[in-house]
């Protein structure tokens, strides 16, 4: 039996499409803006599926007070599927007096749910703050799925280090070489930023990472890829969480920007829901 979230109705016909079971729930606002939920269906086990971008306070609000009407019915196993985690960003204190605000949001969740699964957190490491089984998915299956037959026999590039382990994943899916980027500083007030040991000339391009917000770093690289000769030029990020005009500013720098349906965008292209939904049990 599946909930789905104000958060996750884009979803919807997805998950019907597949088998999923939807329990009867209600969910509205109060005049004031507070939420309310009433669990009309009845059961011992349950996934709730709820994404959490903008509104992400609200999102997150939902998620709880779903979780305790769902306890109040009398569900004894809760999971919840979150296709975009907000705040997994702030995963550290950098200066005194900050909250590791990722770890707030698991904790809370903790309270209600028996286990999670987040589609490509942005550093798996914070899912300890989780207190039951937490599962990190990413999406390389059908990131991979979704760029086979364009991007043929090319390369698939991470734009930083720390998405690397994100390139490769796709990379074996397809059976390609994979790099990331790196900064040399050649001079004192000169940075060189180019893929580690591989040669792009000629090459159709894949370039993977977590998030997308204003797209600044994705269209820099794809200006140095173009530079370096490479052929066409591909973006498969797992959340489109877009600033005002990125949509539009990257799609013009690059062949194809494509994102996971985490987040519902113009180009939300690439289906997470059967990599979610097979998880369950």
């Amino acid at each position: 039996m599946i909930v789905v979230g104000s958060g996750a109705r884009h979803l919807t016909k997805e998950i019907e499409r597949i088998g999923g079971e939807l329990a009867r729930v209600e969910i509205k606002k109060f005049p004031d803006g507070e939420k309310y939920v009433r669990v009309l269906s009845s059961g011992d086990e349950v996934t709730v599926v709820q994404s959490t971008y903008k509104p992400q306070d609200e999102n997150i609000v939902e998620a709880l007070i779903l979780g305790d009407a769902l306890r109040e019915r009398g569900f004894k196993k809760l999971r919840l599927l979150v296709p975009y985690l907000a705040y997994s960003r702030q995963d550290r204190v950098t200066h005194e007096g900050e909250p590791v605000s990722v770890r707030a949001v698991l904790k809370a969740l903790g309270i209600y749910y028996d286990e999670l699964y987040v589609v490509d957190v942005h550093n798996p490491e914070t899912l300890r703050f989780f207190p039951g089984k937490a599962v990190n998915v990413f999406p390389a299956r059908a990131i991979a799925e979704y760029f086979a037959e364009k991007l043929g026999e090319g390369i698939v590039l991470a734009p930083d280090r720390g998405a690397r382990a994100r390139a490769e994943a796709v990379a074996k899916r397809l059976g390609l070489e994979h790099s990331h980027f790196e900064k040399h500083r050649i001079s004192p007030t000169e940075v060189e930023i180019r893929p580690v040991d591989i040669d792009v000339e000629g090459k159709n391009v894949l370039i993977v990472d977590d998030i997308i917000s204003t797209g600044g770093t994705i269209m820099k690289v794809a200006s140095i890829l173009k530079r370096m000769g490479a052929g066409r030029i591909f973006v498969g990020v797992t959340h489109g969480v877009f600033a005002e005009g990125a949509v539009e500013r990257v799609s013009r720098a690059v062949d194809e920007l494509a994102v996971t349906n985490t987040i519902p965008t113009p180009v939300s292209r690439i289906n997470i829901v059967p990599d979610l939904l097979g998880l369950r049990g």
